[in-house]
């Protein structure tokens, strides 16, 4: 079974969970002796570990003088390059609108370099929509230059890459929720984003959700069929810990780790409001928030508020193996998320013989045992957990020795073998 795979980062150039679950699940799909997975991105660099799948970059692949054939909207287009008087879309916005316009004449709507390839930047920039935009176009293309039987596509942004495969081969499409918009607005959804969304989903032959918690958001969020949403959960890549931690700490001090984007969903405030009172009874502890994103200032200027600056510190983004070095300098990490589809980090934390605490409103709280599980708004609780943990050497000992055979049972591979049973479902379907 050919699958044809489109997501939207892959390590080592990522910037969250999203490209480090494609890379696991992809590992794990190649121990499958009947699946070839080509995974495409809108940027490919040269540099990632190909060992497991065949990976194309958006970027590398010309559309001069292609037809794209988009049944959806009833036209075919041209899609051809000359030098002058390109037409570039007017607002990122209006994509849904302008693909149902028919392009006639010698008017271009995309924009190539002079080998008539798009480029992209494969960042989370201004132009994000237009990269969308791109992405589905250039994936048409290839959606009828390769065989394959199945489409899959890794969340809303390459929902519309893989409808334009859809359309362009026929072919059963499943679309995998690693988030909804819910969980990064916190309910104030972006009605562009969740329109693409929609689309993606009811478009979808299957979808595939991280955790339930996603799969209940599918359904009641977006009208979806429940009989079409199917959970998968995902897990974490072996990781061969290092003997000799390659620093030194005071061995009287504690170490609280939060890692992750420093945004809303994630619950960065809960974790400062914790610490604060974690400091009014001991004194030998440090928190550190490791991560970027839209409210770190606002983190910083409200540790100064409380007084606890000397005791808190900000590394800004981590990746690779500064983020195993973090979590091995760790006593606890805690993962306070407002609303967290899943979450793979407390398991590389449990990994690294460190105990965890996650909100019971994340997606691995439905398969963790060995895991301190608090409410996100609970600070109280939250922050009588933490002290706990570090006051009382004998329950960190137990979740440390517990978490670590749990985690190292959640495996790829598993995982891979229930994606395998979705490709077969509707492929199955589709030959009937």
């Amino acid at each position: 079974m050919r699958v044809l795979m489109f997501g939207w980062e892959f390590p080592p150039h990522i910037t969250g969970g999203l490209g480090t679950a494609c890379y696991g699940l992809t590992r794990g799909l190649s121990h499958i002796d009947d699946v070839d997975v080509l995974f495409v991105v809108p940027k490919a660099y040269g540099d990632e570990d190909q060992s497991a799948i065949k990976l194309m970059g958006a970027n590398n692949i010309s559309i001069r003088q292609r037809k794209i054939d988009l049944k959806k909207f009833k036209k075919e287009m041209d899609y051809i390059e000359v030098d002058t008087h390109i037409i570039p879309y007017v607002d990122p916005e209006e994509y849904w609108k302008l693909t149902k316009v028919k392009v006639e004449g010698e008017k271009k709507i995309v924009q190539t370099n002079e080998e008539g390839k798009i480029d992209f930047s494969g960042k989370y920039g201004a132009d994000l929509l237009q990269e969308i935009t791109n992405y589905a176009l250039v994936s048409s293309v290839i959606a009828q230059d390769n065989d394959f039987d199945v489409i899959h596509a890794h969340d809303w942004l390459a929902y519309p890459a893989g409808i334009a495969a859809k359309e362009a081969s026929g072919k059963p499409l499943v679309v995998h929720v690693h988030a909804t918009d819910f969980d990064r607005s916190g309910g104030s959804v972006n009605p562009t984003v969740y329109e693409i969304e929609k689309r993606g989903l009811d478009t979808a032959d299957r979808i595939i959700t991280v955790s339930n918690l996603t799969r209940a958001i599918v359904i009641e969020k977006y009208g979806i069929n429940p009989d079409k949403v199917v959970t998968v959960y995902n897990a974490v890549e072996p990781k061969q810990m290092e003997s000799e931690i390659p620093f030194r700490k005071n061995k009287n001090e504690k170490i609280v780790t939060f890692l992750g984007r420093i945004t809303m969903q994630k619950g960065p405030e809960y974790f400062i409001e914790a610490a604060y009172r974690v400091l009014q009874k001991m004194d030998n502890v440090r928190f550190v928030m490791a991560g970027s994103g839209d409210m770190m200032e606002k983190m910083i200027r409200r540790a100064a508020a409380l007084k606890i600056s000397d005791k808190f510190h900000f590394t800004g983004f981590l990746k690779g193996d500064d983020v195993f070095s973090m979590l091995r300098m760790s006593d606890l990490y805690v993962m306070p998320s407002v609303s967290e589809p899943f979450g793979i980090s407390p398991l590389e934390a449990m990994q690294s013989n460190v105990p965890v605490l996650i909100s019971y409103q994340s997606g691995v709280a439905e398969i963790l045992n060995h895991a301190i599980k608090t409410n996100f708004w609970d600070i109280d609780a939250m922050a009588d957990a933490i002290y706990g943990v570090l006051k009382y050497p004998s329950l960190s000992k137990m979740f440390i020795q517990h978490g670590k055979s749990e985690v190292e049972s959640l495996k790829w591979e598993d995982s891979a073998l229930k994606v395998k049973e979705v490709y077969n479902a509707v492929t199955h379907s589709d030959n009937n």
